[in-house]
């Protein structure tokens, strides 16, 4: 999709030194306003009803270790809150030392994705909380398992009772699940410049920012980068115009065509968060592409059919400096001590 405007086109202009009127930094600001939307950290999630009790156990869950088999893997190990909800991998190591198939997206505004993974196969994020802890290359535990091993633990068991007071048992599966949906709801970044300048700031973006939002719009990444977690909304082919090499877009991989088996599918990913996009190199669903300069390139060409010029790419990548936010502030918690109930350790494959 190819947005071309006039407001971003004359902010646009200002690349090659041509002088911008007052009045398409307005109309830039409106067309913003259309396209985007500030991070809200009121999220609610459908049929999981919040407390603090169940957000505490959550984290508590989010950092434990003896989710997984080998007590040496959290949730935090892919999806590190401390550099931008991400581990900085090409791939994720799980249990075993095994190199994951993908790289781990952004744990961080998680919650206003369509889906979770790369191909959309988890509809939330309770049922993504689920796939890590029993897949083999991951956590590599079963449900059984962690329901023993939190059990052992007679905290865990107050824990969980405080957070699901109406059950009988409430130490289930569903509710680990349940319990970690809630504290990751919590992982949102408010407050970036970007933000601030979709609520009426005219500062808050430089004027390269500006003109980089302006290229943003104007060339179409808005297109499948939009909504409230500039992008995160939908599926695409990656490689609309031009397919990348096979490092990038490998040809065993065929993305959402796993999930649907729909042959319109192949090769068709969910488009991911841009926001904290600065944080979370490497890119793609591959993490072959280290430098965000040479990220923003490749889109480009492969879905815009475009090849930027360097001072576009500059700008462009200046904005996406813009939508790095407040960063969530999580203590990491004292964990309850294992018991001789607890299951050992398993770290063979």
């Amino acid at each position: 999709m190819k947005v071309l405007l006039a407001g971003t086109a004359l902010i646009g202009a200002a690349l090659v030194g041509l002088s911008v009127p007052a009045l398409a930094a307005d109309t830039l600001m409106q067309e913003a306003k259309a396209a985007f939307q500030p991070i809200t950290t009121n999220v609610v999630i459908k049929d999981n009803p919040t407390s603090p009790a169940r957000v505490e156990l959550g984290r508590m869950l989010f950092f434990e270790p003896r989710l997984s088999a080998s007590h040496m893997f959290s949730c935090n190990s892919c999806h590190n809150i401390a550099t931008g909800g991400v581990d900085g991998m090409p791939t994720s190591i799980g249990h075993g030392w095994a190199a994951g198939p993908r790289n781990a997206p952004t744990v961080l505004n998680a919650v206003n994705n369509v889906a979770q993974f790369w191909d959309g196969r988890a509809a939330d994020l309770k049922a993504q909380a689920k796939g890590p802890i029993q897949a083999a290359v991951e956590m590599n535990s079963t449900p059984d398992r962690v329901v023993a091993v939190l059990n052992s633990m007679p905290a865990y068991r107050e824990a969980f009772a405080r957070a699901f007071p109406n059950e009988k048992d409430p130490v289930t599966f569903d509710n680990v699940a349940k319990a970690i949906e809630l504290f990751e709801a919590t992982l949102v970044t408010p407050d970036s410049p970007f933000d601030r300048y979709l609520k009426g700031d005219t500062k808050a973006l430089t004027d390269k920012q500006k003109q980089g939002l302006a290229l943003f719009m104007e060339k179409g990444c808005s297109g499948c980068h939009n909504g409230i977690n500039v992008g995160g909304q939908d599926y695409f082919p990656f490689g609309v115009v031009e397919k990348p090499g096979a490092e990038i877009l490998p040809v065993g991989d065929k993305g959402r065509f796993q999930v649907t088996n729909t042959a319109d599918d192949e090769y068709v990913f969910r488009s991911p968060t841009l926001r904290n996009v600065a944080l979370t190199a490497p890119y793609f669903h591959t993490g072959k592409v280290w430098d965000l300069r040479q990220a923003v390139a490749v889109m480009g060409t492969s879905q815009l059919g475009a090849t930027l010029t360097e001072p576009e790419i500059d700008a462009i990548t200046a904005f996406l400096d813009s939508l790095t936010g407040k960063q969530p502030a999580v203590e990491i918690p004292i964990l309850p001590a294992s018991t001789p109930a607890t299951p050992h350790p398993v770290t063979t494959r």
